[in-house]
C-alpha cells in the first residue's frame, strides 16, 4: 500500500536534461515546422481530416526531437520531412488522379434539397437537426425553405446555395460556413 502514496519528488520536479538544452531543441524545431508548414501547407481556412491527421503524427515526431528523446535534431526533422513528403505526395495524387481523389477526399454530402432535411445523410455524420440549424443562422438564413442545397463538404464545411441566388448570371453565389 505504500507504494501508492510514495512520491518521487526528484524525478518529478529534477530536469533530466539541461533546461537551455531543450529551449534550443525547442527552438530548432518550432521555426524548422514553421518554416515547413508554412511554405508546404495550403492557406485554404480549413482543415480537413488528413491535416489533422499529419499534425498529430508531425506532433509525435517532433516531440522526440523537441525533449532530446531521439538520438539527434537531425532525426526527428528527418521523420518530420517524411511525413510532410508523403501528405504532399498523396496531395499530388489526388490532384492528379480523379480515382485517387475520390480515394482521399471524401465527395460532398447532401444535407438539404430545395428546403427538406436528408435525415439520411444528417445520421451518417450524426449532426442534428439543431446543429445543421445553427449553421444555416451563422449565415443569415433563418428559414429551411429558403435552401436550395446544403452539403457537407469532403474537409468538413458546410456549403449553403439559397433560392435567391441566381445560378443563370454566370456566377452561383455559393457561401461557405465552417464547420
Amino acid at each position: 500500500m505504500e507504494w501508492l502514496f510514495s512520491i518521487d519528488w526528484r524525478a518529478l520536479f529534477v530536469p533530466q536534461e539541461s533546461l537551455l538544452s531543450m529551449a534550443i531543441r525547442g527552438t530548432i524545431m518550432y521555426l524548422a515546422l514553421f518554416a515547413v508548414f508554412r511554405v508546404f501547407r495550403r492557406g485554404s481556412g480549413s482543415v480537413s481530416v488528413a491535416d489533422i491527421l499529419v499534425i498529430v503524427i508531425v506532433a509525435d515526431a517532433a516531440q522526440n526531437g523537441m525533449t532530446g528523446d531521439a538520438r539527434s535534431i537531425t532525426e526527428a526533422l528527418t521523420l518530420v520531412g517524411t511525413i510532410i513528403f508523403w501528405d504532399y505526395f498523396l496531395d499530388w495524387l489526388g490532384f492528379k488522379s480523379r480515382v485517387l481523389s475520390r480515394l482521399l477526399e471524401p465527395e460532398a454530402l447532401l444535407l438539404i434539397k430545395n428546403g427538406r432535411l436528408i435525415r439520411r445523410n444528417m445520421e451518417k455524420e450524426l449532426i442534428t437537426e439543431e446543429e445543421l440549424l445553427s449553421q444555416l443562422r451563422k449565415q443569415g438564413v433563418d428559414d429551411l425553405a429558403k435552401v436550395r442545397e446544403c452539403r457537407l463538404e469532403g474537409d468538413g464545411d458546410f456549403s449553403v446555395v439559397t433560392i435567391d441566388d441566381q445560378p443563370n448570371q454566370g456566377s452561383k453565389t455559393e457561401t461557405d460556413i465552417g464547420g
